[in-house]
């Protein structure tokens, strides 16, 4: 990351970029194209191969599969081993990203997020005017497993940090540990960590023709037993290699470390990865004792449980005045066709890929009081749907990667006033997508809160149309 780096604000690629290679364990060659994605995005896949192209997100409530490397599932519809490229993208800062694939697998270059950085540095890194909403921790999150003796903990912290320990009772490993005071340092000090295995997983591996794609030079290999000559052979012609040997550190001959700890490194780079499915950035200090990507999955559903429980009270959106919006005036009138007296939205203070808050400051001078109740003013129900659709306009008009685009009313369902809006009021108008928008429609629920109230709620359908 360069100097003018804002982790405050959200960031997403420059332009599109594609990278070939090969599954590690499918052993398909598979094309992965970054594409740049509008704020809120998130980062989502996209099997480009299968019909209808289906998306999956990079959520840890979608992992199906955690014994060699992290898959995400929807229905029948796969993308294994993601956590190399989601620790590249945590690293580089980059929050909105559509990662298309014509394969089940994310390639497995030299078994590190290396190649994925410098595919990133070649093409730069954007930043967006939306605000990056980081999440901060108010008490201890604790994770054990007894049977794997695993044991994690996230502690608040003003940054985001992790510290990994391993140990496999191993002669060659012994126990090791890794660092990463902050992101910045992801790039120099984690990223270059490549994957490593005991000869007994690999042996294990080949024999069930599950590592079809291994290569000499994107896993290291510890040798954790005696190894018979029939044995080294064998492993030379799957390496396609004249002569493998062990060296004296208990390593195959195949590559050089880059670091003396570089498993723990690597094992660092996997938490990383697999804690960018939180789906939200966070501040904390992790300490992970003997990770592994079950457990590491497991432990980022419940840090995404403890933020959901905590994000808002009873789901009411929370509005700090002090805080950087999201979308200020000017950024809304750039995406809406509305002015005054007709804009009825002040700023955007969240948005994500299925969910934006709004915030209308009602003041005596509205124009609409002058006749409406003059005495006893209140503000129009009708206006406040109005503000509700206008919100759910910049969400829709965002997931479309924004643009010249227009929406309209077909559709209004349940609407119901709870209580006035009067003036010195402030309104937070949250829309969240009821379904993903198809064809150009999109159907939201919209709720009006005044003062951690509901006081309007109704379903909306509109369509978008471009100008």
């Amino acid at each position: 990351m360069n100097a003018t780096f804002n982790p405050d604000k959200q960031h997403t690629l420059s332009s599109k970029v594609t990278i070939s290679g090969t599954g590690l364990h499918t052993g398909v060659m598979v094309d992965m194209t970054l594409n740049p994605a509008s704020a809120g995005f998130g980062i989502q896949f996209q099997r480009v191969d299968l019909p209808n192209k289906p998306v999956i997100k990079a959520d840890c409530d979608l992992v199906t599969d955690t014994s060699r490397g992290t898959t995400l599932q929807v229905g029948d519809t796969k993308v294994s081993t993601v956590e190399h490229i989601l620790a590249a993208l945590v690293g580089m800062g980059i929050d909105n990203v559509l990662i298309e694939l014509n394969g089940p697998e994310i390639p497995i270059m030299d078994g590190s997020s290396e190649p994925f950085i410098e595919l990133i540095e070649e093409i730069g890194v954007t930043e967006q005017e939306a605000a990056k909403i980081w999440y901060s921790l108010d008490e201890n999150i604790y994770h054990y497993d007894e049977v794997k003796r695993v044991e994690m903990v996230a502690l608040p912290a003003m940054e985001y940090q992790i510290t990994t320990l391993i140990d496999f009772n191993s002669p060659v490993l012994g126990t090791q540990h890794a660092g990463l005071k902050t992101m910045r340092d992801f790039k120099a000090e984690i990223a270059p960590c490549r994957t490593f295995c005991f000869l007994h997983e690999l042996e294990m591996l080949l024999d069930h023709n599950l590592i079809k794609g291994g290569d000499i030079n994107n896993a290291i290999v510890v040798v954790d037993k005696p190894v018979t000559e029939e044995e080294m052979k064998r492993l030379a012609k799957v390496f396609k290699r004249e002569k493998i040997e062990i060296k004296s550190e208990g390593y195959l001959n195949n590559l050089e470390l880059r670091f003396p700890n570089e498993p723990a490194r690597h094992k660092l780079l996997d938490v990383v990865g697999d804690l960018a499915l939180i789906g939200y950035p966070i501040k904390a200090r992790i300490i992970a004792n003997r990770p592994g990507h079950s457990t590491n999955v497991d432990f980022a559903r419940k840090i995404k449980q403890y933020i959901k429980k905590n994000k808002h009270v009873k789901d009411v959106p929370v509005y700090d005045p002090a805080q950087p919006p999201v979308y200020d005036l000017q950024h809304i009138e750039k995406t809406l066709p509305h002015r005054y007296p007709f804009l009825l939205i002040d700023k955007i203070i969240e948005l994500t890929d299925t969910k934006i808050v709004g915030v209308k400051n009602v003041t005596f001078n509205e124009p609409f009081f002058q006749g409406h109740f003059p005495g006893n003013p209140v503000m129009p129900g009708v206006l406040q749907i109005e503000a509700l659709a206008q919100t759910g306009g910049i969400l829709a008009i965002n997931s479309m990667g924004g643009g010249k685009y227009d929406t309209y009313f077909l559709k209004i369902d349940n609407c119901k006033f709870k209580q006035k809006v009067v003036p010195g009021d402030t309104m937070l108008l949250k829309m969240e997508l009821a379904s993903p928008i198809r064809r150009g429609i999109c159907e939201m629920k919209g709720t009006v809160y005044v003062a951690g109230k509901v006081a309007t709620e109704a379903d909306l359908v509109a369509q978008i149309v471009k100008k």
